[in-house]
């Protein structure tokens, strides 16, 4: 099962992604976390992993990568450019793992200058497409900031769209056009209301969805000064069920996290 989760930036889409993730891998799952922000570059501080390889780095930086998808055939050697990949067949050096937990990164800009991350995109859209998940696998997508990965096709062949939106009046507005552009693909989605307070949970929820909405995490001091210190989130959030027993539902699981 293939899970994207979005939001605008500051929304928690990071921590909520790791969050999930731990909880996920409490039920014995296997989480596979993609990391397609091409900006953020502290997922794997928040997951408690060393810092992977980046995908497109291994294929030799954009220029690279372009010049081997523009060749008639793919380099046989490289899993990454053709055929079907799997957990296992992603280069080791691109997966840190602790656990049941993995973690991918994409691609990330380096300097000033260097151009789009066009090729960034085209690379999560490609390996995402190719990875196949056993029954008790799951793969998060963290995806950019706002909505230009419905633009590169990313969420395409993902089979749960999980927008965070926080208390902001402009995650209410791509909340609803994460619900637009979702419901044009016939993908399934919801809403996960981040960072709530008594005083801003009834506003949110005038904003989205009620029929959308599958949890409401409250504002976690914990999770907060873990973030502020680059520490890993070790914090359970009890709230995150409901994500949970969606996805085992999906996958014919029985157990609660």
């Amino acid at each position: 099962m293939k899970i994207v989760i979005c939001g605008k930036g500051g929304s928690g889409k990071s921590s909520v992604v790791a969050t999930l993730a731990r909880a996920l891998a409490a039920e014995n799952l296997t989480v596979l976390v993609v990391d397609c922000d091409e900006s953020n570059t502290g997922l794997h501080r928040l997951l408690g992993l060393d810092r992977p390889v980046n995908l497109l780095d291994h294929l030799g930086g954009k220029k690279a990568f372009k010049q081997k998808m523009n060749q008639a055939l793919p380099d046989a050697n490289d899993p990454l450019l053709g055929g079907r990949l799997s957990i296992d067949t992603l280069p080791p050096d691109c997966v840190s793992k602790n656990g049941r937990i993995h973690l991918a990164a994409v691609g990330k800009i380096h300097e000033a200058g260097e151009g789009c991350a066009c090729p960034m995109g085209m690379l999560s859209k490609n390996v995402l497409s190719r990875l196949d998940m056993t029954g008790d696998q799951v793969v998060i997508i963290d995806t950019e900031a706002g909505i230009e990965h419905f633009g590169r096709g990313v969420d395409g062949g993902c089979d749960l769209i999980l927008g965070v939106v926080d208390p902001s009046f402009e995650s209410f507005e791509l909340a609803g056009r994460i619900a637009a552009m979702a419901g044009a693909l016939a993908t399934e989605f919801a809403f996960i209301l981040n960072k709530v307070d008594d005083r801003s949970a009834a506003v949110m929820a005038d904003h989205v969805d009620e029929n959308r909405i599958i949890a409401r995490l409250p504002f976690s001091d914990d999770l907060f000064m873990s973030s502020l210190k680059g520490a890993p989130l070790n914090s359970d959030m009890p709230e995150i069920a409901p994500v949970c027993d969606l996805i085992k539902n999906r996958l014919g699981r029985r157990t609660s996290c």
